[in-house]
């Protein structure tokens, strides 16, 4: 099912707004892809203006940065250990911006959108 971001028919007290015109294909968004741990796999769409995102749909990898020495490693992704944006995403496994990681090097918070920039960049906690 499509998801539409234009604005409601109705308006903050519940009155129902009659609009001039109906709905735009520019104003249709997709469905979130939720990224998991597994085997590297990409998906690159078409936006808008024919440019193009790369989303992972499942990754292994994380680039912690060590914020004592300023340095980037290159690690495997173990386990989700917690998440703010959503319990029951520890469960699955779901990797999203805010994601408490647990690394080969230790736990990490997830500081990149993998879902729209196509890797997992994370901070050593």
């Amino acid at each position: 099912m499509a998801l539409w971001q234009g604005n409601s028919r109705r308006s903050e007290t519940g009155r129902r707004i009659r609009y001039f015109r109906g709905k735009r294909k520019f104003e249709i968004g997709r469905e979130s892809l939720l990224t998991t741990i597994g085997e590297l796999r990409l998906k690159k769409i078409r936006t808008r203006g024919n440019n193009r995102k790369t989303r992972v749909k499942t990754i292994n990898i994380a680039y912690v940065i060590d914020k004592k020495n300023n340095k980037t490693k290159k690690t495997e992704i173990k386990s989700v250990i917690g998440n703010p944006a959503n319990i029951n995403y520890i469960r699955r496994n779901i990797i999203n911006k805010g994601a408490i990681i647990e690394t080969d090097i230790g736990k990490a918070r997830v500081t990149s959108r993998p879902g729209q920039t196509g890797a997992v960049n994370a901070i050593l906690i």
